[in-house]
């Protein structure tokens, strides 16, 4: 039994984005990143840290679902920025259930329970970007709650912490995410979203008692990051 995290698979079964384009690494993903989920049995979990499907909606991205689906084991999704098919965890309910998708889980305002850890988390936000957008901040306030929520779910177990963008990189930091993980004394910290020449950027090991990791695809290699064994 194993845990597992990757964020950013991008998969583009039921909508033509293939990161093929942007070269690299990208090239050939899709097969890579088979390959690289052919380590996951079906006794393992495995969290997948956004960015998932390029489609629109739930009924675009069901040929991406299906492919996220035929990986082995308990599946746990978060929210990416990319993931415009997320709409309400009712819906997504429905739609596994009408399409047969029996262990993926949502992480959403709630925690899961691994080998006496809880698994906590939320998409984050980088409410750098646009301080004057009133409508961000409203979303970067959900975020908090959604985070906290998740964290008070898991009581008194151990935490780890998986978000979609990354707490703090190299000239930034979210301040209120990260007094929340210190808050409820986080141990470890997993976000994707850094892609490319933006790896350089990673902060990871331990700061302020956390320890910080980036499992983006490209990052790691496009197979998933042991997190416990």
């Amino acid at each position: 039994m194993a845990l597992y995290a990757i964020g950013d698979l991008h998969l583009c079964l039921g909508a033509p984005k293939p990161m093929d384009v942007f070269g690299g690494a990208w090239v050939g993903y899709m097969d890579k990143l088979k390959a690289g989920m052919s380590v996951i049995r079906p006794e393992d979990t495995t969290v997948l840290l956004g960015d998932l499907s390029w489609a629109l909606d739930l009924p675009g991205a069901k040929a991406d679902f299906d492919w996220i689906n035929a990986i082995p084991g308990r599946k746990i999704i978060l929210k990416g920025n990319h993931d415009y098919w997320w709409s309400t965890a009712a819906k997504f309910q429905k739609f596994c259930q009408e399409n047969g998708f029996e262990n993926l889980h949502l992480l959403n305002n709630n925690c899961y329970e691994y080998g006496g850890y809880a698994l906590c988390g939320t998409r984050g936000w980088f409410y750098e970007e646009d301080r004057s957008g009133q409508h961000d901040e409203k979303v970067f306030k959900r975020e908090l709650i959604r985070l906290e929520a998740s964290l008070k779910a898991a009581g008194q177990m151990p935490k780890l912490v998986f978000l979609h963008y990354p707490p703090r990189y190299r000239g930034y930091e979210c301040p209120e995410i990260l007094a929340l993980l210190q808050k409820y004394r986080v141990c470890r910290c997993f976000y994707g979203h850094l892609h490319g020449g933006s790896h350089k950027l990673a902060v990871e090991g331990l700061w302020d008692g956390v320890d910080f990791k980036l499992v983006a695809s490209d990052y790691i290699g496009f197979a998933p990051y042991k997190v416990i064994s």
